[in-house]
């Protein structure tokens, strides 16, 4: 099967909201073109936290109606730092799914690492007993995806919010050989790397993205996208990111925050 991983998109209450000058309405849109052109074989979209600037309702409406009528793939996400968890809760299965999907060789698991009011991120005992659960119960190949960073990626000004209990969440995932790998958002870039049997990914934002390797806060111009996976019925797995084509959008790059 082929999965798309969207990430980070900060739509806000009202269509076309500005974040760092960029439109994230737009830059959203042009993600999705991307992907009814040159997706045509994707299976299902997990959308990894960060839907809404704000947690406004109008936000998560519309961006459910945008993909239904851009890319109309079976949905899932999970909640970011500055979402809302409970509100995004209330939407029914048959808009979007929500912590755990089988398909017929594979599982995902989405795990909820955000705390309310607070940019730092952290896996409540109840999720981490809940993951145990799936993981002992079901032995299907599983990718297991969370908003925030598990291990540092780099950049100071945002390692500083990586998922407190984050090392446990490794060490347990460490104890299941059908774990083939761990994915989040939260931190506007792509990243790869490893730990024990399984890979570690980062995905780029919809929206803007932040500069690999830098202890302050910055802006990179590199373009919005997202990431796919390719899942093969014998747990190999192969991913990607793609991005926007070259396009000049009205981005602040000299701020120092948001």
């Amino acid at each position: 099967m082929r999965l798309i991983q969207i990430t980070d998109c900060h739509l806000g209450s009202h269509q076309g909201e500005s974040l760092l000058g960029l439109d994230t309405d737009e830059s959203f849109a042009d993600v999705l073109h991307r992907l009814s052109c040159h997706e045509k074989d994707a299976d299902f979209v997990v959308a990894s936290g960060d839907v809404a600037s704000d947690g406004a309702v109008e936000a998560y409406e519309r961006f459910l109606g945008s993909l239904k009528a851009q890319f109309d793939r079976p949905v899932a996400w999970l909640s970011g730092n500055h979402d809302l968890d409970d509100l995004m809760q209330q939407f029914p299965r048959e808009q979007v799914q929500r912590e755990h999907i089988e398909f017929e060789h594979w599982q995902l698991i989405l795990l909820n690492s955000s705390i309310p009011h607070e940019e730092r991120g952290e896996i409540a005992e109840t999720e981490l007993e809940r993951l145990r659960r799936c993981l002992d119960t079901c032995d299907k190949h599983a990718l297991v995806f969370v908003h925030h960073q598990p291990v540092p990626v780099g950049c100071d000004w945002l390692d500083q919010y990586v998922i407190s209990n984050g090392p446990q969440l490794l060490d347990i995932l460490s104890e299941y050989p059908q774990v083939k790998g761990l994915v989040w958002g939260h931190v506007h870039q792509d990243y790869h790397t490893r730990h024990q049997h399984y890979s570690l990914y980062a995905t780029p934002s919809t929206c803007i993205q932040f500069k690999p390797n830098s202890d302050d806060f910055a802006l990179d111009d590199t373009m919005p996208g997202y990431r796919w996976f390719n899942l093969h019925q014998d747990g190999r797995l192969e991913t990607g990111v793609e991005r926007v084509d070259e396009k000049a959008y009205g981005i602040d790059f000299a701020s120092a925050g948001y």
